[in-house]
């Protein structure tokens, strides 16, 4: 297979996504210095888990995380998230309004990625203490398209697909998939999960006027150039994972690409195994090999992958961000 150059989706991509990343630029500055706008909702709403977060801020600085690759202080977030109770849908925390937000009292698939991810980012600026609104920022940077949340809850990167593609090309996770052998394009998929299953989300069983426009986003998510390692071929390819990737499982079935995620875990035997929210287990855990966990199940297909960036490699500056744009168009 020919693959895809690595950043390539733009290139394919349809320019309604164009803007957003552009918008992100404006911003001008890193996002570990943008002072914390306004939030929408209060702190109460927004955050949950005060002592959970500085038992694990304390913890990493005890132990020196910051000094470690991203990887694996994604890696050792994850495990400080081990027995957390799984809960579906934490994200969806107002009836109208969209916000940035944590939970590390309870966790779906995509918050434990996430929160793991943001608190491995937020420990890599070294400050003396750090606050709620710090792990916000780095939330808000990776669940938004062009990192930005204004409220809108259209904003946020509701398919895992798309997020590896836009955390590709901002510079927080390289979308690696391609990289790796066997990937295949994932082809004839059709993306309806929210638009079909509306009565689930919260905001979109609230506002209907949301519901058309989700359909346009899911009808773009669809178009994207979405490959994937496929189950059969996991295994051979295990010892290029390290600590920390993003594994998204891509799903058989019509409706998304993928229909779940978590991390890679490298034990002390060398096995790559799964770590993730499991709806199965009712908590965070560390599962069996990937390889060993998708043969489980049926309706896996593979896995899509994606490897944390170092917080300095992100690209915010607004001359950066826009010279960066315009060579991947070219």
């Amino acid at each position: 297979m020919a693959h895809l150059p690595r950043r390539s989706f733009l290139a394919l991509a349809p320019v309604a996504l164009l803007p957003d990343l552009i918008r992100a630029a404006e911003m001008g500055k890193t996002v570990e210095d943008t002072p914390a706008k306004k939030r929408l909702l209060p702190l109460s709403t927004i955050f949950k888990g005060e002592a959970k977060f500085a038992a694990l801020v304390k913890k990493a600085q005890s132990e020196g995380w910051a000094t470690l690759p991203v990887g694996e202080r994604v890696a050792k977030f994850g495990q400080g998230l081990l027995g957390v109770p799984y809960v579906n849908f934490t994200l969806e925390i107002d009836d109208h309004t969209e916000s940035p937000s944590v939970n590390l009292t309870a966790l779906d698939c995509w918050s434990f990625f996430e929160q793991s991810l943001g608190l491995a980012r937020m420990i890599g600026f070294e400050k003396p203490s750090y606050t709620p609104d710090d792990l916000l920022r780095q939330i808000e940077f990776t669940r938004y398209r062009g990192g930005v949340c204004t409220g809108n809850y259209l904003e946020r990167i509701h398919y895992l697909a798309e997020w590896f593609f836009e955390n590709d090309a901002r510079g927080s996770a390289r979308h690696i998939t391609n990289d790796l052998p066997g990937a295949t394009r994932i082809t004839g998929r059709k993306v309806s999960e929210m638009t079909t299953l509306w009565k689930s989300y919260r905001y979109l069983r609230n506002n209907p006027e949301l519901r058309a426009p989700m359909k346009e986003t899911e009808n773009m998510v669809a178009k994207l150039p979405v490959y994937h390692i496929p189950k059969a071929k996991v295994a051979g390819i295990e010892s290029k994972l390290q600590s920390g990737d993003v594994i998204g499982i891509a799903t058989k079935y019509n409706g998304a690409f993928c229909s779940h995620v978590g991390l890679a875990l490298k034990n002390k035997d060398g096995e790559m195994r799964f770590m993730h929210a499991s709806r199965n287990y009712k908590k965070v855990v560390v599962d069996k090999t990937i390889s060993g966990y998708l043969n489980d199940f049926s309706a896996h297909a593979g896995i899509l992958v994606g490897r944390p960036l170092e917080v300095s490699e992100t690209v915010t500056d607004k001359s950066a961000y826009e010279a960066n744009l315009k060579k991947l168009l070219s």
